[in-house]
């Protein structure tokens, strides 16, 4: 299926929620998730963005890249983008969380306990989702160490998605992943396998879904 003359845009990588200048929350997101969608969207013929948190990897070529390191730079690189888009998926590993206020300076240890308070982070595939235009598709990720299937179908209908992919902690450093799909009316579990062939797999449902959508 090809999504010659399409636009697709897809969230990667992790965020960076930082507590000084030079201490920050992450998680072990390396990327490769994100740019396997999108070396798949650009085979399928695809103009392809990519809004990414800090990676080592290098890029397909072809892609537009626009790097960010927090969540809220991904949230304002996204939504300022998300009406352009036909396919929207939110494939980064965002933090949950932010610190409520960042030290100017490095937080020197004094022997003493340190206590932060977080704040939550907005969703940003809702958001992008509550912007919605007829026609689109939105994609997201649902990262879950137990009861994956069940809390995907809840983030489907939750966040206004169109399709979600379930998967487990053990794909964020490795480049294999065992998913589950998950839409409105059906389940397709994927048998485990390298990121590249699922990134195919959820790019050919995902031009499937926009395709009747349109018919």
């Amino acid at each position: 299926m090809s999504l010659k003359g399409r636009t697709v845009l897809i969230t990667s990588g992790p965020t960076r929620e930082y507590l000084d200048p030079v201490r920050f929350l992450t998680n072990a997101s390396s990327g490769a998730m994100g740019f396997a969608l999108a070396a798949a969207a650009k085979r399928a013929g695809a103009k392809v963005t990519v809004v990414t948190g800090p990676t080592n990897l290098e890029p397909p070529p072809g892609i537009r890249v626009v790097k960010i390191e927090t969540a809220l730079q991904m949230r304002r690189e996204t939504l300022r983008r998300v009406r352009a888009a036909d396919v929207i998926i939110g494939a980064a590993a965002v933090s949950d969380w932010r610190v409520a206020k960042t030290a100017a300076h490095k937080i020197k240890r004094n022997g003493s306990p340190l206590r932060l308070t977080l704040i939550p982070n907005r969703d940003i595939i809702k958001d992008a989702a509550s912007l919605r235009r007829p026609g689109q598709l939105f994609v997201g990720f649902a990262l879950e160490t137990r009861r994956a299937t069940a809390h995907a179908r809840g983030k489907l209908e939750r966040k206004g998605l169109d399709l979600v992919v379930a998967n487990g902690p053990e794909s964020l450093a490795s480049g294999r992943i065992s998913a589950t799909l998950v839409a409105k009316g059906w389940t397709r579990r994927l048998p485990q396998g390298p990121k590249a062939r699922v990134a195919k797999i959820v790019v050919a449902e995902s031009t499937r879904l926009l395709n009747e959508r349109r018919a």
